[in-house]
């Protein structure tokens, strides 16, 4: 009996042991285990890449490292590249520089008659402004010629002046002129020149000083979105101050360069406009289209220059 309840005991013992030894697992559940680890695995890095993308806009690596490289020197004296052609490995975007000196803007009035004449202006290494007069025979010609050129145009207003001898030519805005007159009359003008962003006045000493007719005059340009620059033909003129009043964009004449047809009174009166900008920071200066214009500055410019001056186009002048 002691030796079958002993036997008995040793089967339990044997039983218990194998219940609680390690559990089998099987290799199938441990495949199936490692294969979904590796799927969420995958999840994860797709979802990391997309959600990149979407932060840095889908910018790829070429183009993240062109955006983060430093930015290529400047050149200076280059002409900018034109909006849509694509930089080469060696180009660079030219800027171009901020005067910081004085600045004068020559402007030639009386151009349109002649297209030589005018055209002499043209190859001078500085901005230029031609002021063209309505409705004369090479008007559009000198206008397309100045601006194939790098130089800028303007509309030479004819106005009427305080002597009765002195003719300021077709398109002339007069006192005698209603208002609806002066406004149909300058309207006339700006088409006959098609494209000028500002105007100046031609002769006008009567004219300009009349703040009726000016007014007239001023309403057009301010609706045109066009500046005055007031050649100060008469001390009462009230063309300046009257734009301003408007909110036309509006300068005036510091110097004529020419009232004497001679190279060195010219030369004396582009000197006084170095002094008028180095006193003031800008000039402006009004000369015609005459030989002895053109000679004197082509002698003065690299002395102007020299002496600081920074030549601008006249609208730059305008406030």
């Amino acid at each position: 009996m002691r030796e079958r309840n002993a036997q008995m005991a040793r089967q339990r013992r044997r039983s218990t042991a194998a219940r609680s030894g390690p559990p089998r697992f099987p290799i199938a559940a441990l495949l199936a285990l490692l294969a979904a680890v590796a799927v969420v695995v995958g999840i994860v890095i797709v979802l990391k890449h997309q959600i990149a993308g979407y932060f840095t806009g889908g910018v790829g690596r070429r183009h993240a490292a062109v955006a983060s490289a430093a930015p290529l020197p400047v050149a200076s004296g280059v002409e900018s590249t034109p909006p849509g052609v694509p930089l080469g490995p060696a180009a660079s975007p030219e800027v171009t520089p901020v005067p910081t000196g004085p600045q004068v803007a020559v402007i030639i009035d009386d151009c349109g008659n002649s297209e030589e004449r005018c055209k002499a202006f043209l190859q001078l290494p500085i901005p230029i402004t031609l002021s063209i007069l309505p409705m004369t025979p090479h008007g559009k010609r000198t206008e397309a010629e100045a601006l194939d050129a790098g130089k800028s145009v303007m509309l030479h207003l004819p106005m009427e002046p305080d002597s009765a001898q002195a003719n300021p030519g077709p398109g002339a805005i007069t006192t005698e002129m209603n208002d609806d007159a002066v406004r149909a009359q300058v309207e006339a003008d700006i088409d006959s020149v098609a494209g000028v962003p500002g105007a100046n006045n031609h002769m006008g000493s009567k004219a300009t000083s009349d703040p009726r007719v000016m007014r007239d005059v001023l309403d057009v340009l301010h609706e045109r979105h066009m500046f005055f620059i007031d050649s100060v033909t008469s001390g009462q003129t009230v063309g300046e101050s009257l734009a301003r009043d408007l909110g036309v964009p509006t300068a005036e004449r510091d110097v004529f360069l020419d009232n004497k047809k001679d190279v060195n009174y010219i030369l004396g009166q582009l000197k006084e406009v170095v002094v008028v900008a180095k006193r003031r920071g800008t000039a402006i200066a009004i000369g015609h289209p005459n030989p002895t214009t053109v000679q004197a500055l082509a002698q003065a410019i690299p002395q102007m220059q020299a002496a600081g001056i920074t030549f601008v186009n006249a609208s730059s002048l305008v406030r």
